[in-house]
């Protein structure tokens, strides 16, 4: 896929702090910006409950959504292995589907419900546009993250003929590494045992294939929507600055972001990109 873009964004955006607030209890990162309050601020205003009347990203609540999710995530522990990864990298890097415009890309979403989340069962195209306006509520003046807000799901037509059908395993979910241990943080962890990379012991220590501090650029990370549209910008020459790129890729990488697992793996940038992310998600 070819995505055409009109707005360039100075990469100098990323590191310049320009929501300025004089409330002492706002959260200042180490790099000078500032997580507001959405509230008094006339932003978004989550709700504490999902659509099935459950808390989020509860997985362990009988229901038959849950059932749909966990059937989901046995099927994606077995069958994402560090070959499959890498094949479909090599293939989908081609960008040789389809060209069209990124709104042309969010309408086609209308046509995409994600079978992981345990939350929501509407059109994707409804996610990305409430993620943006809450991002832009927030953050005004930081316009590459309110378009970041807007395409980080656009990945999702892998579902789709035009893009290859893939199945919903291959393209949703939370995502993780393969080469190395499965962390114990992620989800359904138990359907690892069918996953063949299991039998590989080079693939079964706390490192792996890889040396501590490589980057997370170094690692291979579990096939699906994210990796597919961070290879759609990144070879479509996008202006958007490294923490939009990284964002792209790592959103659905919850050990890392929620549980804080894999960190041994990130160099110096991923740890300054990583504040950006957690910033993201607290509107997605």
């Amino acid at each position: 896929m070819t995505v055409s873009v009109e707005h360039s964004v100075p990469e100098s955006q990323v590191v310049e702090n320009k929501n300025h607030c004089n409330n002492t209890d706002e959260l200042v990162l180490d790099g000078g910006f500032v997580v507001p309050d959405p509230v008094a601020s006339g932003g978004f205003d989550a709700p504490e409950i999902n659509a099935f009347g459950n808390t989020f990203r509860d997985y362990d609540v009988e229901s038959l959504r849950n059932k749909q999710v966990e059937e989901f995530y046995r099927m994606n522990h077995i069958n994402q292995t560090y070959e499959f990864v890498k094949k479909m990298r090599e293939e989908y890097k081609k960008l040789d589907k389809l060209e069209m415009s990124i709104w042309e890309c969010c309408e086609l979403l209308n046509e995409v419900v994600d079978d992981s989340d345990p939350d929501l069962d509407e059109p994707q195209i409804e996610h990305l546009l409430q993620t943006a306006e809450a991002i832009r509520k927030d953050y005004p003046d930081e316009d590459w993250l309110h378009l970041t807000a807007l395409i980080h799901d656009l990945g999702k037509v892998l579902l789709l003929p035009r893009f290859g059908e893939l199945p919903q395993w291959a393209v949703v979910g939370d995502t993780h590494p393969l080469g190395c241990a499965f962390d114990a943080s992620i989800v359904h962890h138990k359907y690892f045992k069918e996953n063949p990379d299991i039998n590989n012991p080079a693939y079964q220590t706390k490192n792996g294939v890889y040396e501590e501090g490589c980057g997370l650029e170094n690692v291979m990370i579990s096939w699906g929507h994210d990796d597919y549209m961070y290879l759609v910008a990144k070879e479509n020459g996008t202006t958007l600055p490294q923490a939009g790129l990284f964002i792209i890729r790592y959103h659905s990488f919850y050990p890392l972001h929620r549980s804080g697992a894999y960190k041994h793996l990130m160099n110096e940038e991923d740890v300054e990109n990583l504040k950006w992310l957690q910033i993201f998600k607290k509107a997605e």
